[in-house]
C-alpha cells in the first residue's frame, strides 16, 4: 500500500482554494488505497515565525528516511533551510499552486527575496507538482524553474443544478476571499457604473484574512451607496455555500491572477453562467457560450460583460445551457487523484 506525508500549510480545512484541493486530493488518494498523514504547519506561512519553522523542521524529522513527503508550496518555498536538511534523507514534493512572489499586492522587496528563497528551496525538490499549467509559466516569470515538473489540475464536485433566485432582480454570486487579488473593488466599481440597479450581489468569502482590503472594500459600497445590493457574507461552510450557489443566476470572479478557477468549475457544475477574467483555466473552462470572459483588470469590459448578462434574459439562458454542456466534461477529484498518484509514484 503506497504511503505520503502530506505537509500543509494552515488549517487542512481552511476555506481557501488551495485548501480545497490539498484537502480533496488527500480524500481522493484515500479512496485509491494510499495511506495519507496530514501534517498541518502553522498559518504564518510563507511568512514564518521562528516557531513555525522549529515546528517544520520536527515534522520533517519524525519521518523515516527514505519517505514520500508532499509539502504544500506556501511552506515548501518559504523554508530553504528547513528543506536542505533533510532533502538527502526524504522524497521531498513540492505542491505549487502559486509562486510565492506572484502574490497580488506584494511589495518588490518582499516579492524578490521570495523568489531566491523559493528558487533554493525547489532545487532541493525530487519533484514539482503545479496544480495549473498556468503557474508553470508564472514559474519562468519568477525564474523558477524544474526539470521534473508535472501539472496536475483540481477536479471538481459533482453538484446538482442551481434553482436560479426565481427574481425580477439578476442574483450575481462571487466565491473569494476577500484580498487584493480577487478583485472586489473592481467588481463593485464596474456594478456601480451600469446605468440599472437590476441586479444584487452576495460576496461568499473570507473578510478576515485581509483586513486591510475588506476595509477598502466596504468602504467601496458605502461610497457608492451599493449597502442594499452588495452583501458580504463571509467564510460559508459548504451546505451554507450550496444554498448561495442554488438561489443564484450567475456566478461572477474578477480575480487578477488564478492558478485555476475552482470556482469557476464549481458555478459551471451547477449549470450556472459565468462572467470571469482571462486568467488561469477559465477560458478553458467558460469556453465559447456558458459565458464571458474579460481581460483582468479592466473594468469596462466586466461591466458591459456583466450588463449583457443581466439585461438579455435570453442570451443568459443560452449561456446556462452552455455551462450545462460543459458541466459534463468536468473531470472529478477521483480522477484528478490518480494523475497526482501517477505523478507521485513514477
Amino acid at each position: 500500500m503506497p504511503s505520503i506525508t502530506f505537509v500543509v500549510a494552515g488549517r487542512l480545512h481552511a476555506r481557501t482554494g488551495g485548501s480545497v484541493y490539498n484537502r480533496r486530493m488527500a480524500e481522493a488518494l484515500t479512496r485509491h488505497g494510499w495511506t495519507v498523514d496530514v501534517q498541518e504547519l502553522d498559518d504564518s506561512f510563507p511568512f514564518p515565525t521562528a516557531e513555525a519553522l522549529r515546528h517544520a523542521s520536527a515534522v520533517l524529522k519524525r519521518q523515516q528516511t527514505g519517505s514520500l513527503v508532499l509539502i504544500d508550496g506556501l511552506a515548501f518555498g518559504a523554508m530553504p533551510e528547513v528543506i536542505e536538511a533533510e532533502s538527502c534523507r526524504l522524497q521531498l514534493i513540492a505542491l505549487l499552486h502559486l509562486p510565492l512572489a506572484a502574490t497580488i499586492g506584494l511589495d518588490p522587496a518582499h516579492a524578490a527575496c521570495l523568489t531566491l528563497s523559493e528558487r533554493r528551496a525547489l532545487s532541493h525538490a525530487s519533484r514539482v507538482i503545479a496544480t495549473g499549467e498556468y503557474t508553470r509559466s508564472l514559474m519562468a516569470n519568477c525564474g523558477l524553474f524544474h526539470d521534473r515538473l508535472v501539472v496536475v489540475e483540481p477536479g471538481t464536485e459533482a453538484a446538482v443544478l442551481a434553482t436560479g433566485s426565481g427574481s425580477a432582480q439578476v442574483h450575481l454570486l462571487t466565491v473569494a476571499t476577500v484580498n487584493p487579488g480577487k478583485g472586489h473593488e473592481l467588481l463593485i466599481e464596474a456594478l456601480a457604473s451600469l446605468p440599472h440597479r437590476r441586479w444584487r450581489l452576495t460576496c461568499v468569502g473570507s473578510l478576515t484574512r485581509d483586513p486591510e482590503t475588506t476595509s477598502r472594500v466596504r468602504g467601496t459600497i458605502s461610497s457608492l451607496r451599493m449597502e442594499e445590493q452588495v452583501l458580504l457574507v463571509g467564510d460559508l461552510n459548504e451546505s451554507e455555500l450550496d444554498v448561495y450557489y442554488d438561489a443564484s443566476d450567475v456566478v461572477v470572479l474578477a480575480s487578477l491572477r488564478e492558478t485555476y478557477g475552482m470556482v469557476v468549475a464549481e458555478a459551471l457544475a451547477r449549470g450556472l453562467p459565468v462572467v470571469a477574467t482571462a486568467t488561469g483555466a477559465i477560458p478553458r473552462l467558460v469556453g465559447d457560450d456558458a459565458g464571458l470572459v474579460v481581460p483582468p483588470g479592466d473594468r469596462d469590459a466586466l461591466a458591459a460583460a456583466l450588463g449583457r448578462l443581466i439585461d438579455d434574459a435570453p442570451f443568459r439562458l443560452r449561456c446556462a445551457a452552455g455551462a450545462r454542456r460543459v458541466r459534463e466534461q468536468l473531470v472529478n477529484w477521483d480522477k484528478a487523484a490518480q494523475r497526482l498518484a501517477a505523478a507521485l509514484s513514477a
